[in-house]
Formats: C-alpha cells, structure tokens, sequence
C-alpha cells in the first residue's frame, strides 16, 4: 500500500546541490511540508524521537465517547502513548512502533479496524514477527481506550500466529568457540582508499573483545542482553548494578520499576566474578561490561551476527539463545527447576515447559515403571 497520504513520516533527505558541507539529513514530511529533525544518516533513533514528539504536539486527541466511525486511531494511539508508553520499560521501542502503525492506520478510524486490514497491515509490513508485536501494541491501545470509557463496542484485532519457540541452545564448546572468535576478531581494511576494488586485509586492531565479554556474562549469568548492556560496578540511575565485593549482580536497574520480565539479583560464579574483577582492575572497562572505546554498548545485534556467521554456528543463533543455553545446561546438570527459575527470572511452570526434558530425570518414573 502506498504510503502517501498516510501522515508525517520519516525520509532521509538528501544533500541539497550547491551547499559546501551539506550531508543527508533525516527529515519529517507531512504532505505539503519538510521539517528537518537534524539528525544525520547515523541517528535513525533520535529522528524516530523528534518524529514521535512532531506527531503529539500536532495531533491532540479527544477524549470523549464516540461511536467507533467518530474515533481516529491516531486519538487512540495518542492517548496510548501518553497514559501508558512512559510507564513501560521500553518506551522508546513503543514509541517506534507506534510510528510505523500512524503511517499506515493514521487516517483510519476504529470502523476501519477489521480483519482483513489488519491482514493487509501484516501484508504491507512484511515481517510476520514484526507486524504481531506492532499489532500487539494497537490492541493495547485500544483496550485502554476502552477501558478510559472513550467507546464501548468491542473491536478485535487480528493478528499473525505467533511463531514457533526456538529450540537452537549451543553446547558449551560452541559457546567457547564464539568467545574465541570475538576475541581474535580483527578490523578489515583496505590499504589503497582510491582503489574500491582492493581486497580488505587485517589490522592490529581487534573489534571484538567487548562482544567476547558480552557473551561470557550473559552465558553465565543467564541474563537477557539488554540487562547485560547496562551492568556495571558503579551504582547510577539507568544502570544494572554488580556488587563485586559481596559478589552478587542486581539485574533491574536503578530507577526501573519491575515488570513481567522479572530481573531478581543473581550471585556471581566464582569463575565470572574473577573475570570482572580482571577487566575492572586491569581497566580493559572504565565502568560496563561492555564499552567500545571506553563507552557503553547500546546494541551488539549486528556485530554479535558477524561473529556467529564467522564462527560458522548457523542463522538461528541470536544473544537470546546464551540465555536459552544456560537454562538447558542447568537442567541438563540435574539443577531443579526451583532453582533454575531463581537465577533466570522465569516461572517454575515456564522452566518444566520448556527446558524440562533435558534434565536427566526427566519422566524417569515413568519410563522405569513395572
């Protein structure tokens, strides 16, 4: 479906001619008018941010029972944004789905919220994982419309299944493999800039060793990737917190109110809390497990892709499945599934449903039965 029409966007606009200097800039196009965010190419996420807050200052939504032809989605997923999305724990990400929702959904009302639209979003989006969690996020929109009394008839949203749970853990010499590669990754350069052809050859430089230290936590505190971004052993607002001397790791971050992706403190083997107490001393970190160039990492999806693609480990290995592997090595250790949900964050029910069967003793009753 053509996005024109379908209310302020995002475009990287190019260098204007004749400018000195001039570079492409993402900018804001409603209709007729271009607002520069001034944003370069590299901060997609701030021109999102300046694309939400043009969006809200534009458009404000009523609040008052109509009948669903009278309601814009776009009132609907304002008030959303407003009343719930800063209490979440990932705003920003509601807030860059919301946006790819207004340019598609921006000009409908509730009415429109149907079956086979909610089939042409996924459609247009492209990515059935994507258009779920985008179209989640409307659902929830709509639901706290309802539940504010801003209308009253029911409106269900489609959305594709859910896919299928991944069953990809990695054996612990795999594990060891993909450290190994990150640490003796090397940056790749040409030596001639005039000649685009020329081969890309090694440096001293090694790119990976922040990643190594990524895996290495997050295998062996079983911590989702995101807490393991932010750990660090100075205390501060924003930030997971390890406690060195008492050895104990405290996942939520300062100021962080606790949601169903529970983050209880977990103690430190001894073997990770000497490798921290080495990169602290040794300075190889200034303050996070994971800086490049003495600053914290934000995301390591891409070079974290590298590494499992140069290390020959397959496609299906995200940052996730470090934590999927230390549940299955758990389990299969004979650890009871008490204790597995403890240290990981998890339900007991959500550790017997999905890592149960690698224990030893799993069904073992049963099987040995007379």
């Amino acid at each position: 479906m053509p996005r024109a029409g379908k209310g302020p966007r995002l475009y990287l606009r190019p260098p204007q001619r004749g400018a000195a200097g001039s570079s492409p800039v993402w900018t804001i196009r409603d209709g007729n008018r271009f607002i520069s965010t001034g944003c370069g190419p590299d901060a997609r996420e701030d021109a999102e941010r300046e694309l939400a807050r043009y969006i809200s200052e534009k458009h404000d939504p009523k609040r008052g029972e109509r009948g669903l032809a009278q309601v814009p989605i776009a009132d609907v997923v304002n008030i959303y944004l407003t009343d719930v999305a800063p209490h979440k724990s990932e705003p920003r990400k509601i807030a860059a789905r919301a946006i790819r929702l207004l340019e598609w959904w921006g000009d409908k009302t509730l009415a429109d919220v149907t079956g086979s639209a909610c089939r042409a979003y996924a459609a247009h989006r492209g990515n059935a994982g994507g258009a779920r969690r985008d179209l989640q996020d409307l659902s929830a929109a709509i639901r706290h419309h309802h539940k504010e009394g801003l209308h009253r008839a029911s409106v269900a949203v489609w959305m594709p299944p859910a896919g299928k749970r991944r069953e990809r853990w990695l054996t612990r010499s795999e594990i060891a493999r993909l450290v190994w590669t990150a640490w003796r990754m090397r940056e790749q350069m040409r030596r001639s800039h005039s000649d685009k052809n020329a081969a890309r050859l090694p440096t001293r430089k090694r790119t990976g060793k922040h990643i190594a230290r990524a895996i290495l936590f997050a295998y062996y505190t079983g911590s989702r990737i995101g807490t393991v971004l932010t750990a660090s052993w100075h205390a501060a607002a924003g930030r997971s917190y390890i406690d060195i001397d008492r050895g104990v790791f405290y996942r939520l971050p300062e100021g962080k109110r606790e949601t169903a992706k529970r983050q209880p403190p977990v103690r430190l083997s001894s073997r990770m809390l000497a490798h921290v107490r080495r990169w602290r001393d040794r300075k190889l970190c200034a303050s996070h497990v994971v800086e490049w160039e003495g600053k914290p990492v934000l995301s390591i999806k891409t070079a974290f892709g590298r590494i499992v693609d140069a290390a020959g480990l397959g496609d299906d290995v995200s940052p996730h499945t470090l934590r999927h592997s230390r549940a299955t090595h758990m389990k299969q250790a004979g650890v009871s599934s008490w204790e597995v949900a403890g240290a990981l964050g998890m339900s007991e029910a959500m550790v017997e449903k999905v890592y149960g069967h690698h224990d030893p003793n799993h069904l073992s009753r049963a099987v040995n039965a007379r």
